[in-house]
């Protein structure tokens, strides 16, 4: 992410150039030529060629096709050199412009200004300093740090706005007081959750029921234009699980929810990180087999994949509305969830028995840490002051 803060703001271009006119007594010495042989070589006056060598005027085109012919060299080279000398004569803020660039080509700074997640500020000193506090380094040289994505394209490299969410995500999740987390008791949590799926109402207390066994929940509406559903990562010892609620629909929520579960379950962020990372890959996003491994534990946990296949024989292709909330009740799961799980196997169209489906979101954010929808966080909680839902 560039070079850290600038060491100051303009930068001269050039040093130790020559003026064109030192370059032409150079080669009136290397001739043996005195400037009234050049006037009569070239048709010019003695005023003209004196000025130019005394470094009082630059090169002008025409001057520099007369010289190339004098000398036998190109009327390019005349004008590259007279260039360059202009050029090291200007004191330019090159540093703040390349550096205010590379910033605005790594993460979409507007839109973190629009919703207030760095300050509104043009000066690129004051931009780099809220975009190292942003992404929670002293030196912002590389936007980099394991994560496993849920996405439109699971293994793309994130966009500039999708990293923006990830930062943001992890900036609310570190101010995020949880229990200390306990693997051992992941069978446990797992059956609880499914219970919270299986009711809407219920999914009120997914924030509650995560921190109380060490597993920080957040949620950041994403910025237009991200395709990403949810991630999760580690903060210290601590897993985190973001969702982005694009979608207001318990299937896809429940479906992202479980899928960024079988991540923590499995570590996965952390095994990514192993892989190492580099500038030029900013995120470590984990492979095909994590990704695909983490979608059949969600699947699987919302609706086990044994009595999905044993509904599918006996069903399809006539998926009646009735017989689809029968077998929800009989697995236990709300039907939107299963008619979701249908959807993913190409089983019944989109637009099939969509009332099943229901509204979610106002329900989580309602007890979840969440940036979007009219909630806005206080900078005192970013500035290290925990959260207490």
């Amino acid at each position: 992410m560039g070079t850290g803060l600038c060491k100051g703001i303009t930068h001269r271009y050039m040093t130790h150039i020559k003026h064109p006119g030192a370059i032409l007594r150079e080669k009136l010495e290397a001739r043996g030529w005195t400037q009234d042989e050049l006037v009569a070589i070239t048709g010019k006056s003695r005023a003209t060629i004196a000025k130019i060598i005394a470094g009082n005027v630059g090169i002008s085109p025409e001057m520099a096709a007369v010289l190339a012919a004098a000398f036998g060299d190109a009327p390019e080279d005349w004008l590259k050199w007279s260039g360059q000398y202009e050029l090291s004569l200007v004191d330019a803020p090159v540093d703040a412009i390349g550096k205010r660039a590379k910033i605005y080509a790594d993460l979409p700074i507007r839109d973190m200004q629009k919703r207030g997640w760095i300050t509104l500020s043009a000066d690129p000193v004051v931009l780099q300093a809220e975009l190292e506090t942003f992404v929670g380094s002293q030196s912002a040289d590389s936007l980099a740090f394991p994560i496993a994505a849920r996405k439109s394209d699971p293994l793309a490299e994130l966009s500039p706005r999708e990293k923006a969410w990830a930062f943001r995500a992890r900036q609310l999740a570190a101010a995020l007081p949880v229990a200390e987390f306990d693997p051992s008791a992941l069978p446990g949590l797992v059956k609880k959750l499914r219970v919270l799926a299986a009711y809407p109402e219920e999914i009120k207390k997914l924030a509650q029921t995560l921190a109380i066994h060490g597993i920080k929940f957040v949620i950041v509406e994403p910025l237009a234009g991200a395709r990403l559903d949810g991630a999760a990562f580690w903060i210290g010892e601590s897993p985190v699980i973001a969702m982005s609620a694009r979608f207001d629909r318990n299937d896809n929520f429940w479906f992202t929810f479980f899928h960024e579960l079988g991540h923590v379950i499995a570590r996965d962020a952390l095994s990514f990180d192993s892989h190492g990372t580099t500038e030029e890959e900013s995120f470590s996003i984990g492979d095909a087999k994590a990704e695909a491994k983490a979608n059949r534990f969600a699947s699987d946990t919302l609706v086990p994949n044994s009595e999905m296949e044993s509904f599918i024989r006996r069903v399809a292709p006539l998926y009646q509305e009735s017989r689809i909330v029968q077998f929800s009740n009989r697995v236990k799961m709300h039907p939107g969830v299963v008619l979701g799980q249908l959807h993913k196997r190409g089983e019944v169209s989109f637009g099939a028995h969509r009332k099943l489906i229901v509204k979610i979101r106002d329900l989580v954010i309602r007890t979840s840490l969440t940036d979007g929808w009219g909630n806005s966080i206080s900078p005192k909680l970013i500035n290290g002051n925990e959260a207490n839902l």
